[in-house]
């Protein structure tokens, strides 16, 4: 599979020119997912994409195409849990033609004389077969389960082998490629240190990536303007936190967080729907809590994008170039939103496809942000009918939430008169013009 890998239609500089058309203002690159294959030209991993398959540095390619275009960039790895993940590795068919026939996992550097691979241990691609070691059964060997709690209590030395490799690897990439952000799906602490059993061996891995992340832009920058995702950890100092796939039930603005899900899946798949609508409102729920918003756009096999995500794409820039101004910058506000009878509906949270395209909104559905240039900003979650009458009740004068009377109201990207509004002490009772040319949502500005 490696080998044969070849994404000779990804264009980096053409794919950043459109997700920067979409409203981008930074890209999260792979860097090595769960598959433990770096895309650079890696130090030390030698099952990297410039030796094998595409022969190419994808990172690179991408780290320049961010650059060019003026987006910032971070870079993701995911390689935590490549000794246990790749367990299925070491299995072999239970029937049929090839059934006790080992895969792959059961290879050695000496196997590969005279093959493609040659020279290329097989070891540090897999890992070890778990079942040597003491307590782990072929249960390991499932899609989904990780290893009993400390089980390199006795073997501590290839623990800290894998950690400072875990550690080296990435701050190869920011040696090389000077990101503006890192992300680690996890840390090198599980399992080498047991779990919380007390047992393996303690490691500070993740601390010296962040602590190299950071003395290197203050070198190379002047000043730390980059920042570290680090998943699954309790928060501490320099890290910032995600919502995979979640959407919070409330305002979090007690640290900096990226919500993140993909469309359809984390890779490619037929009948995918490709939705703007559910993109645009997945983003508004998600700022309107205090977030950042990455989604993920799977590529086909061969690099390129399927037609229905081009279109989605360019139907979000779209309404990005119109609403951006309550986007970009923004904050949350002291209350994210409301509903119809004080009950607030929200998008179905996971991974964007058919049910979040297809969940309807109604006229009392209302996000707020608040601007870079401190106005308020009340998104509808729908489009109101032309001429209809839309009341806030979160801004009404009894409640008092402005802490001052409104005194402006207008509709984002509407050129003709003034809409018409008044404040009571029920709410803001907004009329809406005639016509509203509009797609999935609008925004009023509130001063």
């Amino acid at each position: 599979l490696l080998r044969d890998w070849n994404p000779r239609k990804l264009d980096p500089a053409k794919l950043t020119a459109l997700y920067k058309e979409a409203g981008a203002r930074f890209l999260l690159v792979q860097g090595v997912h769960h598959d433990n294959f770096d895309l650079w030209d890696s130090r030390y991993q030698p099952w990297n994409s410039v030796r094998l398959g595409p022969k190419r540095d994808l990172l690179g390619e991408w780290a320049a195409a961010a650059k060019a275009a003026g987006l910032r960039y971070g870079v993701a790895f995911h390689h935590e849990y490549t000794w246990w993940w790749w367990q299925t590795a070491f299995g072999s068919d239970p029937t049929g033609a090839y059934a006790g026939k080992p895969y792959d996992g059961a290879l050695t550097l000496a196997d590969g004389k005279g093959k493609w691979w040659e020279g290329l241990d097989p070891r540090l691609l897999y890992g070890p077969d778990l079942r040597e070691y003491k307590g782990v059964t072929a249960a390991a060997h499932t899609d989904w389960n990780p290893p009993p709690a400390g089980i390199f209590s006795r073997h501590t030395a290839y623990a800290e082998w894998y950690a400072k490799r875990w550690a080296l690897r990435m701050m190869d990439v920011v040696e090389r490629y000077d990101p503006d952000f890192i992300y680690t799906d996890g840390t090198s602490d599980q399992p080498f240190s047991g779990n919380g059993t007390g047992t393996g061996t303690k490691s500070d891995a993740i601390q010296r990536v962040m602590a190299d992340f950071y003395n290197r832009t203050l070198k190379q920058r002047g000043k730390v303007d980059t920042f570290s995702v680090v998943k699954f950890h309790p928060k501490f100092n320099g890290t910032v936190s995600t919502e995979e796939g979640s959407i919070p039930a409330g305002i979090r603005n007690d640290e900096a967080w990226i919500a993140e899900t993909p469309v359809g899946d984390w890779y490619y798949g037929p009948g995918f729907t490709y939705d703007s609508g559910a993109v645009i409102r997945y983003l508004l729920e998600q700022v309107a809590r205090d977030g950042n918003v990455a989604i993920c756009i799977s590529p086909l096999p061969d690099g390129s994008l399927d037609e229905g995500s081009i279109r989605m794409l360019k139907e979000v820039g779209a309404w990005m170039r119109v609403n951006g101004q309550g986007i970009y910058g923004s904050k949350a506000w002291v209350r994210l939103g409301e509903g119809e009878h004080g009950k607030l509906r929200t998008l179905p949270a996971g991974k964007l496809g058919r049910e979040q395209a297809d969940f309807k909104f109604g006229p009392h559905d209302f996000r707020f942000t608040v601007g870079r240039d401190g106005s308020l900003y009340a998104f509808t979650m729908m489009v109101p009918a032309p001429g209809s009458t839309l009341k806030i009740t979160s801004l009404g004068s009894r409640e008092n939430l402005l802490g001052k009377p409104v005194t402006s109201v207008s509709l984002v990207g509407h050129e003709g008169a003034p809409i018409t509004w008044r404040q009571n002490a029920d709410g803001l009772v907004i009329m809406t013009p005639p016509e509203m040319p509009f797609a999935t949502a609008v925004a009023f500005n509130i001063r």
